[in-house]
């Protein structure tokens, strides 16, 4: 078996790469050589990512991590992270005290929030056209809402944004190392703090919980900042694109508010980057389509793949905001399911209602192929959206 070689070329951001899809017409499983050329398997099909993501042979951990297949040179998703020998514990204890924090109902209740401060932002954006989407939205909200819930300083901002760029870069690893260790760093001051002086917040919380030590809650409270805001920042920015390279989905919006649930969903299952899917590693060995894959391997679960699967979803490569029918795997799903789901699409939803309601007649003030992707970076994203209405 010829090995493909990762990352795949996306010339379109919002189509899946070709090598994706003629790889997936041939089968679910398929042998790849990563970025840093270490060989891995692919697993492209819907039904079979689904059943992965949610099988205990698979995780993070590693029993030998200095020696394991990586992905890239992130410090976050470069490699096996945790403990192999307590990795379901640790992940199950990590799970028990995140997530009444970030249940649907307290997501449901942080929506006029939410809503207020897209509408100040969608004020400044009022005073002109053209503008960046990118900058002038999908970058701040997020960015505002995870201050706020987790009580971090909205204007510490550009400090812990620069951090969490460095972390997430797949090619520099000195750099990922470094910015994950300022995170890390910047996390204790504040968990310090909010031991001395307790807000109404997260990391508050978590401070207040029994047996969750200072390492324990900065650990938590930067995975919560990273992750919190930088997937957003990437769905808002490359949702509002979908959308206005659509013009007739995003009329639909516009013409029936009522349609934002599924068009998020729609968004939410727009690919990402094709740099491989989620990084998970057997634990032990397994058997994947017929064929054996032996404990340690390095096992890549291909959501994008997954989300365009034309054995689940008709005309996948189609953008189709009333589209119904089969789940996307964007969150993943069973036990590793995102516990930040909620909070992700009442922020999209928020957003997108607003943006169709206030600016009907918004559309792109650049052609599709002169947009530029972030080619080095975990989530990829776009770097500016130019919009005109």
């Amino acid at each position: 078996m010829v090995a493909a070689q990762l990352p795949f070329e996306q010339p379109d951001p919002l189509r899946v790469a070709p090598r994706q899809r003629e790889l997936q017409a041939q089968g679910g499983l398929h042998r790849v050589r990563t970025a840093v050329g270490d060989e891995a398997w692919l697993v492209t099909g819907h039904a079979r990512v689904r059943q992965l993501l949610d099988d205990e042979r698979l995780g993070r951990a590693h029993p030998a991590p200095e020696t394991a297949a990586r992905t890239g040179d992130s410090a976050l998703f470069g490699g096996p992270l945790g403990n192999f020998a307590t990795e379901r514990a640790d992940h199950a204890r990590m799970r028990a005290l995140l997530r009444p924090h970030f249940s649907p109902k307290r997501m449901l209740a942080l929506r006029p929030r939410i809503e207020a401060l897209t509408v100040r932002l969608l004020d400044e954006l009022a005073q002109g056209s053209p503008a960046d989407l990118h900058a002038a939205l999908a970058v701040p909200l997020p960015i505002l809402v995870i201050c706020e819930l987790l009580g971090v300083p909205y204007e510490d901002r550009d400090l812990f944004r620069s951090w969490t760029a460095d972390a997430a870069n797949t090619r520099d690893r000195a750099r990922s190392e470094r910015g994950l260790a300022e995170l890390f760093g910047y996390c204790g001051t504040l968990v310090a703090r909010k031991r001395q002086e307790p807000g109404d917040d997260v990391i508050s919380r978590l401070c207040a919980t029994d047996g969750v030590d200072d390492a324990e809650a900065a650990g938590l409270s930067m995975a919560l900042l990273f992750a919190g805001h930088e997937t957003t920042v990437v769905q808002i920015g490359l949702g509002a694109l979908l959308l206005l390279a659509n013009p007739g989905q995003w009329q639909a919006l516009v013409d029936d508010p009522a349609l934002v649930s599924t068009a998020v969903e729609e968004i939410l299952r727009a690919p990402g980057e094709g740099t491989g899917g989620l990084p998970r590693y057997a634990r032990t060995e397994l058997e994947i389509d017929g064929v054996t894959i032996r404990a340690g391997d390095l096992v890549l679960l291909d959501i994008s793949a997954a989300n365009h699967d034309p054995a689940v979803f008709a005309e996948p490569q189609h953008a189709d905001i009333t589209r119904a029918g089969p789940a996307h795997l964007r969150f993943g799903h069973g036990a590793r399911y995102c516990l930040g789901a909620p909070l992700a699409r009442v922020e999209l939803q928020v957003v997108f209602a607003q943006l169709a309601a206030r600016f009907p007649t918004l559309r792109l003030a650049v052609d599709v192929a002169d947009l530029s992707v972030r080619r080095d970076a975990l989530a990829g994203g776009l770097t500016e959206l130019p919009v005109r209405w």
